[in-house]
């Protein structure tokens, strides 16, 4: 049944719009027993006539993602973890950016598929994983905003596969869900952070 949802979404976009960033063989992970092979995002026509985001209800990679991103805020707040605040308000201000547009001009007409390929080389398979696409300053390597997710696909031993999410918030503020500009990515990079690696036997990992 997820599978359906996913290729689903992905039926609600017309052909690519305005790739952003090619699909690039990535840095290597330090995290055990993972490997982000390539990343990419892309910036997707919205296929009016079937609209994920044009009703009142979540899509379902737009469900999945906003409540990652509270839940990562509130395991935080318990764990007296300092970052807390700021993962909280980035929570808050992704969802009133898209709301506030939504109230001014209506729905996007743009939506984003951010791409990751894994490639578990440990001996067990893998349940889920939160990972989170980070985009920094190309000439400073500033952070300047990163998007979290979490997938629950099954990664066996060995094998490869590519997780992406359908979403109506852009990589950074800047890079409009209304107009098509083909230098708004101009000048910015991203790449993939492992945060947590759930395994199937029920041990984990966690990013200190």
């Amino acid at each position: 049944m997820r599978v359906f949802v996913l290729l689903l979404s992905a039926m609600f976009v017309a052909p690519v719009a305005h790739a952003q960033t090619p699909a690039a063989t990535a840095a290597p992970s330090d995290a055990p027993g993972l490997q982000v092979v390539k990343n990419s995002w892309s910036k997707e026509r919205i296929d009016w006539e079937r609209n994920p985001f044009g009703g009142p209800n979540e899509n379902f990679h737009e469900m999945q993602f906003r409540s990652r991103s509270e839940a990562r805020a509130a395991a935080a707040r318990r764990s007296n973890n300092p970052e807390a605040s700021k993962l909280e308000r980035d929570a808050r201000a992704d969802a009133a950016i898209i709301e506030a547009e939504r109230q001014k001009k209506g729905p996007p007409r743009y939506a984003f598929i951010y791409k990751a390929t894994f490639e578990n080389v440990s001996g067990k398979a893998i349940k889920e994983i939160d990972w989170d696409y980070v985009f920094t300053d190309s000439a400073t390597q500033q952070e300047l905003d990163r998007r979290q997710f979490t997938s629950d696909e099954k990664i066996a031993p060995g094998k490869k596969k590519e997780l992406y999410f359908l979403i109506p918030t852009p990589p950074t503020q800047h890079i409009s869900i209304y107009a098509l500009n083909k230098k708004e990515s101009d000048g910015l990079d991203g790449h993939v952070v492992i945060v947590r690696i759930l395994y199937a036997d029920g041990t984990n990992w966690q990013r200190p």
